[in-house]
């Protein structure tokens, strides 16, 4: 296998040197669902700015299944909220509701409830054009703009960095309740399965507690309705604050088009004009988000070049690249450029940080993530600058930055600390479940991989916080011997990273979790020797990795194994070599790997992400050090 091993490093290599940009950084498209794509469409359209809206149309059209739907990642048979919004922009776009494909669409969505069925959101976009009554969506008081932090049980810093900068922003909108006729007598009654005039204006119960959230939703109507919302005129021009204060100088807002999308049409609300300069910013940054080819044109969820720098770089140390290859200068050179060294929202929470993070996008100030410092530090760890003094520094700033954001359970969060209160998960508003941002086993463990992985001992994060850290990991192991992966698809991704933390630290006192992990990888193994897992298994657990073959997961799982080997615990080496081997025969010429499947997680059950350079890096790094440990 040697000789078919160094030539497909060499290949993979040459791939990814070959697409580093002259700025220094690599980035490749995060694909989601066409909601993003969709909701685009109605943003333009309310704004009443020109894009290539027969490409969006096109793009949309293009992804459309077989059974009439639109998915929420490859192979899921079909999502009713993501068919809607899909089925309503083509409508907005001018295609008729008797189009044969419009046709395949509405049969779906009517076989799954209809409109009445929709997530929040959706219903949210209906809303905005005539198509859904307002009614249906849940009342947000502005005031909660005022609630003053540590005082009040609930702030807007208790939710999750994503949900708040999408939240504040929908404050306004909400309670604005405007309605754009973008389409002169458009609507989507064919899509209510109980027919218009029947459906209902309520929120769906649920026969539990948090039905209890309902009859304070109709308070709040109701105060709405007779002027009576105290506070109101207050709470909203603080919200107007926020929105403005939170925009980068390139218009974008937390580097997400939700967050982008939503400020937008708070601002259309408020009265602002398509050319002032904040809009004017603002629409350009959602642009930036397009990816456009001669017949198509969609929109992005994020955009991820620190991120894809980071781990792009540490595939090509651990192939073998010598630390001071110049792509590899020049790319820590513009990872130490992007650190952020101002304060952001986690300050709220932390007051004992300063700033030193790095966040997953070109810009975005006020949201560094704890995930994506630990990565940049590694791969900076792992290089060999001229100014060594430089990165030097650059990382004890990050180093002390996420000591100070370890969460009361031991973990570590990805934007902010003991963002915890699951309760918020249960709103009417929070249907998507991902109000809040807890500790989680991938994150924590990634941390514990960089203390592992740094050459000289730093005493930022000291001993009793990891043994907080790793008495938290042990706790999360699931019967299986698995972990659960909450940013990527799903047990798979948890447990290589889990497994890769304790062995960077050489710790040898977790010998039964270190082994039942181990076996559990084996036992979920394909017969082709690959390793898959479907987003399913956030909704079905039983389906713990259980799916097709993907390089990406091939990769995590001979990571996680190697680890385990190099524990010293008991690992079937032909497990190993088979991954390797699936690898190997499934890169193509050039050097490049490809998969359909999503192996990227947003929220857990509801949205997914396809990282285009997760098939190209992870296999990379997986071959690398499986050549390494044959080596030593």
């Amino acid at each position: 296998m040697n000789k078919s091993l160094d030539l497909a490093i060499l290949k993979s290599q040459t791939h990814l040197l070959a697409s580093q940009t002259p700025e220094g950084y690599w980035w490749a498209v995060l694909e989601s669902n066409v909601t993003m794509t969709a909701e685009a469409i109605l943003l333009y359209k309310i704004w009443g700015v020109d894009r290539p809206f027969d490409k969006m149309g096109a793009f949309i059209r293009q992804q459309q299944r077989e059974n009439g739907s639109w998915e929420l990642y490859y192979g899921d048979g079909g999502d009713l909220s993501t068919s809607i919004e899909a089925y309503t922009a083509l409508r907005v776009l001018g295609l008729s509701a008797q189009d044969p494909m419009m046709v395949r669409a509405r049969s779906f969505i009517l076989s799954k409830g209809g409109v009445t069925k929709a997530r929040i959101f959706t219903k949210f976009h209906l809303a905005m054009i005539g198509c859904f009554d307002w009614a249906g969506v849940p009342s947000i008081p502005p005031w909660i703009m005022l609630l003053p932090d540590g005082l009040s049980p609930v702030t807007i810093y208790e939710m999750s960095s994503w949900a708040r900068g999408s939240t504040v922003p929908l404050l306004i909108v909400f309670d604005r309740k405007s309605v754009w006729k973008i389409v002169p007598g458009l609507n989507v009654n064919e899509l209510y399965a109980e027919g218009v005039t029947n459906a209902r204006k309520e929120l769906p119960q649920k026969g539990d507690w948090s039905d209890g959230f309902l009859w304070l939703d109709r308070a709040f109507k109701l105060a709405e309705d007779l002027n009576l919302v105290p506070l109101r005129k207050e709470g909203l021009k603080e919200a107007e604050r926020w929105v403005l204060e939170r925009q980068e100088a390139t218009g974008d807002w937390g580097g997400i088009i939700p967050a982008m999308l939503n400020s937008l049409l708070s601002l259309r609300s408020l009265g602002y004009h398509a050319e002032d300069p904040i809009v004017a910013r603002g629409l350009a940054a959602v642009n930036r988000f397009g990816v456009e080819t001669e017949t198509t044109y969609w929109v992005q969820p994020c955009v991820s070049p620190v991120w894809d720098t980071a781990l792009v770089m540490r595939s090509l140390v651990d192939s073998g690249l010598e630390p001071n290859h110049p792509a590899l200068v020049e790319g820590a050179e513009w990872l130490i450029k992007m650190q952020i060294l101002d304060y952001g929202d986690w300050f709220v929470k932390n007051k004992k940080g300063a700033p030193g993070a790095w966040a997953f996008e070109f810009d975005n100030r006020f949201y560094p993530d704890v995930d994506d410092t630990a990565v940049v530090v590694m791969a900076l760890n792992a290089t060999n600058i001229p100014n060594e003094g430089l990165k030097q520094r650059a990382i004890d700033r990050a180093l002390q930055w996420i000591a100070t954001m370890q969460c009361k359970p031991g973990g570590w969060a990805a934007f902010d600390i003991d963002n915890d209160q699951e309760w918020l998960n249960d709103i009417p508003y929070g249907d998507l479940r991902a109000m809040i941002d807890p500790n989680t086993a991938d994150v924590t463990a990634r941390v514990l991989e960089m203390l592992g992985r740094l050459d000289s001992d730093s005493n930022a994060i000291n001993s009793q916080q990891v043994t907080a850290a790793l008495d938290y990991l042990m706790q999360e192991q699931e019967p299986e011997g698995c972990w659960f992966g909450r940013w990527g698809v799903n047990y798979v991704y948890g447990t290589s990273g889990v497994m890769a933390a304790i062995s960077a630290l050489g710790i040898d006192r977790y010998p039964s979790q270190m082994t039942r992990a181990a076996l559990w990888l084996q036992e979920v193994q394909n017969p082709d020797g690959g390793w898959g897992e479907t987003c399913e298994t956030y909704k079905n657990p039983a389906l713990k990795g259980q799916g097709d073959s993907t390089a990406s997961q091939t990769a995590w799982a001979v990571i996680g194994l190697l680890a385990g080997a190099e524990l010293g615990i008991m690992v079937d080496g032909r497990a190993i070599d088979r991954g390797i081997q699936y690898l190997i025969d499934s890169q193509r010429e050039d050097g490049t790997w490809d998969e359909d499947w999503f192996t990227g997680t947003g929220f857990p059950k509801h949205f997914y992400l396809k990282y285009h350079l997760y098939q190209q890096h992870f296999p990379l790094t997986a071959l690398g050090r499986y050549r390494r440990h044959h080596a030593s």
